[in-house]
């Protein structure tokens, strides 16, 4: 049973926002761009495994898809997150071409593609550190402590992935490419046989992750040291989002291409709620949409099917879904 649907990762969502809002010019701006290509592969990927998912008992399994998890200043990011009565499964998808090389001696993630060789953060590691995450959160909720294993999935058929190194017989079992998955469930299944969680244990921790599920805008501009100076403010052109607009005739107007638009703040707003938190005031977007009318401001925010939440001087806006 699909918990969590499968939704673009709200990370990908806030790199996109990054690369309209960030100038080309930053120093940053490449790696933000390169992290987005990466990613869109993966998203891709993720895709491609639903295929499989569908074949797994429905009652059994619970899968929650794109999970980000607060750990403190950082972000527990899982691709898929499997959950039965007898163990819990965290997923990592890689959708990338040519030979990956998993070294376990030096515990490096190699590719080589077109004779190119570049290396990755290991998967291993960070695998690792979500099985450890899921522990700690299953003992602070007093949930039974399941066992937590993980995969590390290859979805292009056609690459090719060695693991070598001493440690090599370690993490074998957990790599396999994607046509091969449902037979690492099936192992699992037989190693965990003695179901721990109750039904009602199992649904309560699925409220608990999709309520513990937050927008990682903090993490991500951290990571890039990204400050709030660094990025382009105002309501952007939807033909060309160098063009700023300006306020007029109660729409929305670009000199450069002299058009107008009705609605062009909507995605003024998601920007800024990707970038900035999912709630925002009507000082807040006047600054943002460099708006110096009140009025003006509120009218535009309770037309945008927001909540209002607050009296007066308190007030502020916040999104029913996210993303919205």
């Amino acid at each position: 049973m699909i918990i969590k649907e499968r939704t673009k990762p709200l990370i990908m969502l806030i790199l996109e926002a990054l690369l309209r809002r960030l100038p080309c010019s930053h120093q940053k701006y490449q790696q933000i761009l390169d992290e987005h290509g990466r990613r869109q592969a993966g998203y891709i990927g993720e895709k491609s495994l639903d295929y499989y998912y569908r074949e797994l008992p429905h009652q059994k399994y619970m899968i929650l898809h794109d999970l980000n998890l607060p750990d403190g200043d950082y972000n527990c990011q899982i691709d898929t997150l499997l959950l039965t009565p007898e163990f819990a499964l965290a997923i990592d998808v890689k959708n990338m071409a040519g030979k990956l090389i998993f070294d376990t001696d030096n515990e490096q993630f190699i590719q080589i593609n077109n004779g190119i060789e570049k290396g990755y953060p290991y998967p291993i590691a960070q695998a690792e550190r979500h099985q450890k995450y899921l522990q700690k959160l299953l003992a602070a909720h007093h949930f039974p402590p399941i066992p937590v294993e993980y995969l590390v999935v290859i979805s292009n058929s056609y690459t090719s992935y060695a693991v070598t190194g001493k440690n090599a017989h370690k993490v074998k079992p957990r790599v396999c490419k994607s046509d091969v998955f449902l037979n690492k469930i099936t192992l699992l299944e037989k190693q965990y046989s003695k179901p721990l969680l109750t039904s009602k244990e199992i649904k309560k921790l699925c409220r608990l992750l999709v309520k513990m599920n937050t927008v990682p805008t903090s993490y991500v501009l951290k990571k890039y040291d990204i400050h709030t100076s660094d990025l382009l403010s105002g309501v952007h052109c939807p033909t060309n989002s160098n063009h700023s607009l300006i306020r007029k005739k109660q729409n929305w107007y670009c000199p450069s291409c002299d058009a107008f638009s009705k609605d062009a703040h909507i995605n003024a707003l998601k920007d800024y709620f990707l970038l900035f938190g999912p709630t925002i005031t009507n000082k807040q977007f006047r600054e943002f949409a460099h708006i110096k009318s009140r009025d003006v401001v509120k009218r535009i925010l309770l037309s945008c099917n927001l909540q209002c939440l607050g009296k007066y001087r308190a007030r502020y806006y916040a999104p029913k879904n996210f993303p919205w």
